[in-house]
């Protein structure tokens, strides 16, 4: 198995998002340990918004492209490529503005590709990444999965949008709700966001021995 690690959060080592997801790559390695651990550290190393040459240089042929296309298709090439050697994908990310951090946002307009990830033909759109299984770790200072505020969320809906899009639709969704509202509800915050992990490990364990029997 191979597990990709994608973190956004701009809190560095505050984290929670980075710190949960972190905890469940480790346990997943730890249930398995010939797995192999890919993290792609959107904060330590971004990856470029895409601009004139990424958006001309993606349609031409690759004799063609300028230095400067090369360079930004070959940064998408090689996430693409991530993404497809994956079979579980981790994405991290804090709640801003009501979505997801602009870095992420960026992960998905590289991972976005026509001719790669998704393809158009008689009846539509194609998804062309399959078997993949995603967990969201997504990390929030106010409650937006019930209640008044639901409605707000425009994270988890876009995610799981865009990932069904490109054909990933096994997504699983970590919470870490009201981090917001003091250092009580953070401890808790926290242990129930610890708990889903253990539950979503152990029933990833025990699916893989049953597919094994």
């Amino acid at each position: 198995m191979s597990i990709l690690l994608v973190t956004s959060s701009p809190r560095g080592n505050a984290s929670h998002s980075t710190r949960i997801a972190t905890e469940l790559a480790e346990k997943l390695l730890a249930a398995d340990p010939s797995a192999k651990l890919v993290v792609r550290d959107l904060v330590a190393d971004p990856l470029p918004h895409i601009d004139p040459d990424y958006s001309t240089g993606i349609y031409m042929p690759v004799e063609a492209r300028t230095q400067r296309q090369a360079e930004v298709v070959g940064v998408s090439d090689a996430v693409v490529d991530e993404l497809f050697a994956a079979d579980t994908i981790i994405l991290a990310t804090g709640f801003i503005n009501f979505g997801i951090s602009s870095t992420l946002k960026s992960w998905v307009d590289h991972v976005s590709r026509s001719g790669k990830t998704f393809a158009y033909g008689e009846n539509g759109p194609k998804g062309l990444v399959t078997g993949k299984k995603v967990y969201i770790v997504l990390a929030s200072g106010g409650i937006y999965s019930e209640g008044a505020a639901v409605q707000m969320d425009h994270a988890i809906p876009y995610l799981r949008s865009v990932l069904g899009f490109i054909g990933i639709t096994d997504v699983e969704v970590i919470r870490i709700e009201g981090v917001g509202m003091g250092p009580d509800a953070v401890t808790a915050a926290l242990a129930k966001a610890s708990a889903k992990v253990d539950a979503l490990v152990t029933s990833t364990v025990s699916k893989q021995a049953a597919a094994a029997a």
